[in-house]
Order: C-alpha cells, then sequence, then structure tokens
C-alpha cells in the first residue's frame, strides 16, 4: 500500500507543480494579452492615425532598432546611437545616487541630532520639481550629458537617502549593544549590523529611484543640447508628427521599466532570502 501510494503522489505533485506554473504564467500574462488583444482590434476599427495598432508598433520598434547582426544582438546604428547612451545615463545617475545616498543615508540614520536639523532641508528639496531647476542646472553644468546626468541624481537619491536613514535608525538597539560588549569596530558595526538590517527600506528606496531615474531620463533627454537619446528620438518625431514612433519609444520605455524592476526585484529577492527566513522563524 505503501508504495502504491507513493507510485501514485508522485505524477499529482508534478501535476500539481504544472498546474501552479500555467496559473503563474496565465495570472502574469493573460491581462496583457487581453489589452494587446483588445487595443489591436480597437485600433483596427477605429483607424485612428494617432493610435497604431500594436502590430505596427512592433514592426516600427524592429525597423528602428533591431534589424542588426545577430552579433550586436540585432541591434542597428540607431539603437546604439539612442538607446544605449539613455541607458547609460539613467545607470549613472542612479549609481551615483545609489552610493550617495546610502552612504549620506547611513550617516545620517545613526545621529539623531544630525537628522532631526537637516530632515526639514531634506524634505523642502525632495518636492522640488526637476524642471524647475533646469535653468540652475544650465548654469552649473555643461549642457549635455553632465546636465542630464545631474537631473537624474538629484530626483532619484532623495528615496534611497531617505529610506537608508530610516532603515539605519531602526537598528535593533539590542544588537548594537551586542556589538559594544564585543568591541566592534565603527566599520563593523556598520557593515555586519546596520547596512543588514537597514537593506529592506534600501531596496524599498532603489525602486521608487529606479522608476525615477527612468522617467528622468526621458525628461534630461527633451533639454537642451540633448543631441541623442531616447529622450531626443520623441522630439524628433513629435517634430515631424510621426506616431508610431512616438508609441515605439513609448512602448519601449515600459518594457524598459518591467525589465530593470524584475531584475532589481530577483536580486532583492537572493539578498534578503536571510531576512524572510528570520522573520518567519520569529513568527
Amino acid at each position: 500500500m505503501t508504495a502504491a501510494t507513493a507510485t501514485v503522489s508522485v505524477p499529482r505533485s508534478r501535476g500539481g507543480f504544472a498546474g501552479a506554473l500555467v496559473r503563474g504564467v496565465l495570472h502574469r500574462w493573460l491581462p496583457l494579452a487581453i489589452l494587446v488583444v483588445g487595443w489591436e482590434v480597437a485600433t483596427r476599427i477605429s483607424d485612428s492615425p494617432f493610435f497604431p495598432p500594436p502590430w505596427e508598433i512592433v514592426q516600427r520598434m524592429r525597423e528602428l532598432w533591431f534589424t542588426g547582426p545577430a552579433s550586436h544582438l540585432f541591434l542597428n546604428g540607431e539603437a546604439t546611437g539612442n538607446i544605449l547612451p539613455s541607458l547609460g545615463r539613467m545607470v549613472l545617475g542612479l549609481f551615483l545616487s545609489a552610493v550617495v545616498g546610502i552612504v549620506l543615508g547611513i550617516a545620517l540614520g545613526r545621529s539623531e541630532q544630525v537628522l532631526a536639523f537637516l530632515n526639514p532641508l531634506m524634505q523642502f528639496a525632495r518636492v522640488i520639481p526637476p524642471p524647475t531647476l533646469v535653468p540652475v542646472f544650465i548654469v552649473l553644468f555643461e549642457l549635455g550629458t553632465q546636465m542630464q546626468v545631474a537631473s537624474i541624481i538629484f530626483s532619484a537619491i532623495w528615496p534611497i537617502l531617505l529610506n537608508t536613514a530610516d532603515g539605519a535608525r531602526s537598528v535593533d538597539q539590542v544588537q548594537m549593544a551586542t556589538a559594544e560588549t564585543f568591541r566592534l569596530s565603527g566599520a563593523d558595526r556598520i557593515r555586519f549590523i546596520i547596512i543588514p538590517s537597514a537593506l529592506p527600506k534600501i531596496f524599498a528606496g532603489l525602486r521608487l529611484a529606479l522608476s525615477l531615474s527612468l522617467i528622468l531620463m526621458v525628461f534630461s533627454e527633451l533639454l537642451p543640447g540633448t543631441t541623442n537619446g531616447l529622450g531626443f528620438e520623441l522630439t524628433n518625431a513629435q517634430s515631424q508628427s510621426d506616431m508610431p514612433t512616438i508609441w515605439c519609444v513609448i512602448v519601449l520605455l515600459g518594457v524598459l521599466g518591467y525589465l530593470f524592476n524584475t531584475i532589481l526585484l530577483a536580486v532583492e529577492r537572493r539578498v534578503l532570502t536571510w531576512h524572510r527566513a528570520a522573520r518567519k522563524a520569529a513568527s
């Protein structure tokens, strides 16, 4: 009976896994498929020049960016001249925002008095819309990449800094007392106690900063002095009333945002595995 039961239970387990996998795929992609089909049908019926069908957008995207050789990931000169510079600015701005924001956030989070003193100033700077600072950026930085990266950093740094400071401030005092008992150095306390405890908040700030970086990347390429990038290509398409290209840029930005967010979530799950296990054990 035991062997027979074991023999029968294996295929059930496999079937259950396959069913869960299918349900997961349907749950994630079915709404998008319905949206695309509905969009295709609606645009075919309306025949509006302002809303091209998804199939035409995909075809236009391939013609614009993906007619290159396989050795270059099918990217042509138009793609390497516009998509890659945009991604480079976004990644550089996000990286610098993360480095400065995490370092300053940890420093401020461990000093209650300094954090309380600077918090009104940070909250004031955080809510200033970056477009209003364009004249300031033009005066302080050279037109082009410097000004574009600066505009990204100014917006993306705040969620990282504030979330890191909050995470560093909420470190368990028992752990800090234990570190003091074992006479850990300041660097070891930051490395082994403060940073691990603040990581969930840091990743929350990074997710917000990632979205802001993508938005500010496009905005910064609409500023004077831009000679390439997705924002520059979007401006050219708008000036020529090239609606398919406009929609290509919009769709590509959505795909990039989803892809980067998926990668960051995967990294977060990998890094914070111990954190979820500790919470489960505590509960």
